[in-house]
């Protein structure tokens, strides 16, 4: 808008928020959404460019890790569940737990990396943080993919039947609580990386031990109920998501109560995102 206060000519205009820094401009956003698809569009090319595979990175990291999983823990230290290929249950949570990773170390870093485009040119800066969960989520489509693919084959030769029940719709709502809650710890933490750079070291530490406090590698029935550690492991809102992944895609038991957490849990973790995001990005420019 116009600043009443220059006098310099019709030309000079001065770009001034609208909205209140504790919220996000919803209308800004929905005009410029076009811009939100050039972003995407930008960090899938920035992923894919000059690869031999492509697209196929992204079934090779879960698969291997998965693979690794179930020789380790699943055959040697027996911690899969009897009657389930140990291949598919650790897929069942390494694919959505790699998702949620990724968001948090990619969103987490979308300030720094735009610093450039930033400072000489205004768009709403949410829109890094989006593109680069959205690019992400076109991964996650893949590697659900390639394991709906290796349950296929498993029930092609005969050696385990994989039947999915109606639990299999609990996927939308599960993945909508697991990119909210990676988008919002993303946004959090790039709002402070701007001036804490120490963070991302920190980070990339803590989601590592996060992931053994998670029921990644074990079934969370195979802690006792009522005991301290079973506790501390259920105050983590990934492990009711990971749990719901499994009961999903294997048919193990729901843990109703405990997604009712985690939702709670996201959506405080969205509101305290977006409101530290937006007052840290209007002095972005000047800070980093």
């Amino acid at each position: 808008m116009m600043d009443p206060d220059q006098k310099d000519g019709p030309w000079d205009v001065v770009i001034r928020p609208h909205a209140k820094w504790w919220r996000p401009d919803v209308k800004e956003l929905w005009n410029f959404r076009d811009l939100l698809v050039l972003f995407v569009r930008r960090d899938l090319l920035a992923v894919y460019k000059q690869t031999i595979l492509g697209p196929l990175w992204q079934v090779v990291q879960p698969v291997l890790t998965s693979v690794m999983f179930a020789v380790i823990f699943g055959l040697m230290a027996r911690m899969s569940p009897e009657g389930t290929p140990p291949l598919l249950f650790y897929m069942a949570a390494v694919v959505p737990w790699t998702f949620f990773a990724n968001i948090i170390q990619r969103t987490s870093q979308t300030l720094i990396w735009n610093a450039t485009l930033m400072s000489r040119v205004y768009f709403p800066r949410l829109f890094a943080p989006m593109a680069t969960t959205l690019s992400t989520m076109v991964s996650f489509v893949i590697q659900i993919a390639s394991f709906v693919v290796i349950a296929l084959g498993y029930q092609l030769f005969g050696t385990y039947t994989w039947q999915p029940g109606p639990d299999l719709f609990m996927l939308f709502p599960l993945i909508g609580i697991m990119t909210l809650l990676a988008f919002s710890v993303g946004i959090l933490v790039a709002a402070l990386t701007t001036k804490y750079r120490d963070l991302t070291f920190l980070l990339t530490f803590g989601i590592q031990l996060l992931m053994f406090m998670s029921p990644v590698i074990f079934p969370l029935a195979m802690v006792e109920k009522g005991t301290t550690l079973r506790t501390v492991i259920e105050l983590n809102p990934m492990s009711a998501v990971l749990e719901g992944f499994r009961a999903a895609l294997l048919g193990t038991p729901m843990e109703w109560g405990s997604l009712a957490y985690s939702s709670i849990f996201t959506v405080i973790s969205l509101v305290v995102g977006l409101a530290m995001f937006q007052r840290i990005q209007r002095s972005f420019a000047d800070v980093v």
